[in-house]
């Protein structure tokens, strides 16, 4: 199963942000392993780096965005994502780049905290839990 991993996912665990981080762990767990194909978006990389570095300093975000790289595939943001992305129906510009990102990957859905910020999404959209319990249903079978 390829995943979308939304930077709020990411950034939980990064930032270590209860009660958030035990759940996003297991996830990024499940891609470190290649349990499921992890992606990230290209902005999530930038934001990462941005906001560790404010909260941290740049050599830790440097170590974290290494990290990241060993993990998961970087879905890629061209024109033509940025531009399907303005037509979408959704309020937030840079969820709607993630989703496409995503489409352009291929990838079988998405996962996020806020699900309510990606109505109308032309791909999959999980909640943490839903997709641990979609994952444990799989492996059952």
């Amino acid at each position: 199963m390829k995943i979308l991993f939304d930077t709020n996912i990411v950034l939980d665990v990064l930032l270590n942000r209860k009660p958030f981080v035990e759940l996003s762990a297991n996830l990024i767990g499940l891609a470190e392993q290649r349990i499921i194909h992890g992606y990230i978006c290209a902005t999530t990389i930038a934001t990462i780096d941005y906001l560790i570095s404010k909260s941290h300093n740049r050599k830790v975000a440097k170590q974290q965005i290494e990290k990241l790289f060993s993990i998961f595939k970087i879905s890629a943001i061209d024109g033509d994502v940025l531009q399907q992305a303005l037509t979408m129906k959704m309020s937030d510009y840079e969820d709607a780049v993630q989703c496409q990102s995503g489409v352009a990957s291929l990838v079988d859905g998405l996962v996020t905290r806020n699900t309510k910020d990606y109505k109308g999404a032309p791909i999959a959209v999980y909640t943490p839990e839903e997709l641990c319990a979609i994952l444990t249903q799989l492996r059952k079978n």
